[in-house]
């Protein structure tokens, strides 16, 4: 398990932003970089920050903070998406930070902790959730609702101790959460299976954001205090 690429944003603007999305620009164009690039903890949300020094989210509202600090998608599945597209598609083009192979990305539990290279820990925090500029920017009608049939939407991390990582530096999974919720069972129950909702309400290691959603989603659906 290993980094096949690190990737940094190139600013752009963006005009497929939907009206829920913010800003007149974009950094979902993401290129693999060469050498180190430091990592740490982005600081309060709204700035802009993200995890990985160089790289920024400019829809700060929906992006960006310490949920979404560092976003991880797998070489194979990339490689199943070129084939289903027929088209090629780079390390980064889904907006990834992370291009990784060998690792299980979508299967990775919520809250598990990855070590990169020697020194850098990431924890698993929640599927990506596709949105306009995403939509836009693949240029291929339907293609949100495409993404979201495969469930295999990627992982936002967390940054738990800073330092630098490279394109080839070992990926090792340090621990595994025993509740067994996965980045693409956390897909399937915010966006295609509610009835999955349940198991979101005590996976802590979810962003609150997420685990308010699936209260106040089963509360519409069921009633008052769905959940406790």
């Amino acid at each position: 398990m290993k980094l096949l690429s690190v990737n940094v944003g190139r600013p752009r603007p963006n005009p497929w932003k939907s009206r829920r999305e913010t800003g007149g620009w974009t950094g979902i164009d993401k290129r693999p970089v060469a050498g180190a690039v430091a990592v740490a903890a982005p600081g309060s949300e709204g700035t802009g920050e993200v995890g990985l020094a160089g790289d920024r989210v400019y829809d700060v509202e929906n992006h960006g903070g310490a949920d979404q600090a560092v976003y991880a998608y797998a070489r194979e599945d990339l490689d199943g998406w070129q084939r289903e597209l027929g088209r090629t598609l780079t390390n980064g083009v889904f907006g990834e930070n992370l291009t990784t192979v060998g690792v299980d990305v979508n299967g990775a539990v919520i809250g598990e902790r990855w070590r990169i290279g020697a020194e850098v820990v990431l924890e698993v925090s929640c599927p990506r959730i596709p949105c306009g500029t995403f939509q836009g920017w693949m240029a291929r009608s339907g293609w949100n609702r495409q993404f979201t049939r495969a469930a295999l939407p990627g992982a936002y991390l967390r940054v738990i101790t800073p330092g630098e990582i490279r394109a080839g530096d070992p990926v090792a999974v340090l621990d595994r959460p025993a509740h067994g919720v996965s980045v693409a069972y956390a897909f399937r129950a915010v966006m295609t299976e509610a009835e999955l909702l349940p198991s979101l309400l005590e996976v802590a290691e979810l962003p609150a954001v997420v685990r308010e959603f699936a209260r106040e989603r089963l509360e519409r659906r069921w009633g008052t205090g769905a959940g406790g």
